[in-house]
């Protein structure tokens, strides 16, 4: 930002030079409290010591208990959806608002991805660690920077008018969203009056680039689930009965073999596509930005952002099967697969199930018997941009970042905006983020730049100015009732 921009900014509005200035001055200790997060290995997958999570949970309620501004904080669990085992620890935050001024709710998570390979990072990936402008470690982007962006904001919000302003907060950062947010819905239906809101922030996604800042308009849905082919009731020998009895595993080969064309485009009837618009983005970008090898072709048709915005994916993310090291000559009797399918906006979750249904079964060689289970469904999601949140986010973002903010869509899901939708359908929801195209999350050696959290730090808190200057016109039936 230029010493010109900051000039005009404090001469026509004070509050926003203050919490400027506050953004600025409260950045190492930002920075420290999110190194102190990413230290704890708070991964929310059952095969994982759970204790972490619960760690994680406590350290994220005693820094919302240390910002002063809430007239509560607590930690809560709902029971997931298929019964009454309880979800991951989640932390509930929140203040009423004052003289007519709208509420707002900040969401991100707490849990973070496994680490994977440890040899594949380049430092301990729960040791935060700084290299040029970029600090590593699992959860320093996806979603712990998320968490401690609304900490900032919120401090920078007090820093500026005091612990007494008029903006209505309510902040959720919940524990299992990198485990499916099994326990979300309930989670909503048993809080509602505390989250209710006028505006709601997902702090989830992304930027353009480390230069333009971004608000995501249109998200994917998924359609994940376990797939088991099953020829024979055991094992046996391959030199013997090989060439005659046909194995699970040729049957599942050939069936995964049949969900892509030869161009790799999807090959699943009733699957659809969105039409729009897509923003430049070369080749060469995508290359740069993913290591994809020079010798390895994309797949798919269409402009590259609208195959991963607009259309729908296919891929194969784990499988059950013997090791090649621990191969022995037998054909195998059943053999299990991972499937996660991303699904175009405008299509529903369950409609995309039917149609992958219907297509594995119409595909199944040999007459091999075939289960799908351990579904898992998300809708995919529009914003719709017309509202006077949009309108403030972008603002603030150009305000903070000194360019306009580019409309995206994102290949990835964040299934449970459908149930934010579905609770408090008069709130307007903003997708939000702090990582850029080199943040790697899921992957190893994930990272957040310094200078893109710096200035997504500030856009939420120019944000949460707005906001909070906006009165009793910014105040929707969803949270007055």
């Amino acid at each position: 930002m230029s010493n010109e921009h900051d000039t005009a900014v404090s001469d026509v509005d004070p509050g926003q030079a203050a919490v400027r200035r506050a953004v600025d001055d409260g950045f190492t200790a930002t920075i420290a409290d999110l190194t102190d997060l990413v230290r704890i290995p708070s991964v929310s997958w059952p095969a994982f010591d759970q204790s972490h999570v619960h760690r994680s949970a406590e350290a994220v309620a005693d820094l919302m208990r240390g910002l002063g501004v809430f007239d509560d904080v607590s930690i809560r669990q709902a029971p997931v959806a298929d019964g009454g085992e309880l979800g991951n620890p989640a932390v509930l935050a929140s203040r009423a608002a004052r003289n007519g001024a709208p509420t707002v709710l900040l969401y991100a998570h707490h849990d973070v991805q496994p680490p994977g390979d440890a040899d594949d990072w380049d430092s301990p990936p729960y040791e935060p660690t700084l290299r040029g402008d970029r600090l590593y470690g699992r959860g320093a982007a996806d979603d712990k920077a998320g968490i401690m962006a609304h900490v900032a904001s919120i401090r920078a919000l007090v820093e500026a008018h005091g612990a007494e302003f008029d903006l209505g907060i309510a902040v959720f950062i919940e524990g299992e969203e990198e485990a499916g947010s099994l326990s979300f819905a309930n989670f909503l239906d048993e809080n509602r009056d505390a989250l209710a809101s006028d505006v709601i922030v997902v702090a989830d996604s992304g930027n353009w680039d480390t230069e333009t800042p971004a608000i995501t308009v249109a998200l994917r849905g998924n359609v994940a689930f376990r797939l088991t082919v099953r020829t024979l009731d055991h094992a046996v020998h391959s030199g013997m009965f090989g060439g005659a009895v046909p194995d699970a595993m040729l049957a599942m080969v050939r069936i995964l073999a049949s969900l892509h064309t030869e161009d790799g485009s999807v090959a699943i009837d009733g699957l659809t596509s969105r039409e729009a618009p897509t923003p430049e983005y070369p080749e060469s970008q995508l290359r740069a930005e993913t290591g994809l090898l020079d010798q390895v072709s994309p797949i798919g048709t269409g402009t590259i952002l609208s195959r991963i915005w607009d259309k729908p994916a296919v891929t194969v993310t784990g499988m059950d099967l013997p090791s090649v090291g621990n191969a022995s000559n037998t054909l195998l009797p059943s053999v299990a697969a991972r499937v996660s399918v991303r699904i175009a906006p405008g299509q529903t979750a369950t409609d995309a199930l039917a149609a992958i249904d219907t297509h594995i079964r119409a595909n199944t060689p040999f007459g091999a018997v075939v289960e799908i289970d351990k579904v898992e469904k998300g809708d995919p999601f529009l914003v719709d941009t017309s509202g006077w949140a949009v309108a403030e986010a972008t603002a603030a973002m150009e305000d903070a970042w000194g360019r306009p903010a580019v409309e995206m869509g994102v290949g990835g899901s964040i299934p449970f905006i459908a149930d934010l939708v579905r609770v408090f359908p008069e709130a307007q929801i903003l997708v939000t983020g702090v990582e850029d195209p080199d943040s790697r999350a899921h992957s190893p050696n994930e990272s957040l730049h310094l200078g893109v959290y710096k200035k997504s730090v500030l856009a939420e808190a120019l944000l949460l100015e707005r906001l909070n200057a906006r009165g009793a016109d910014g105040r929707s039936s969803s949270a007055a009732g």
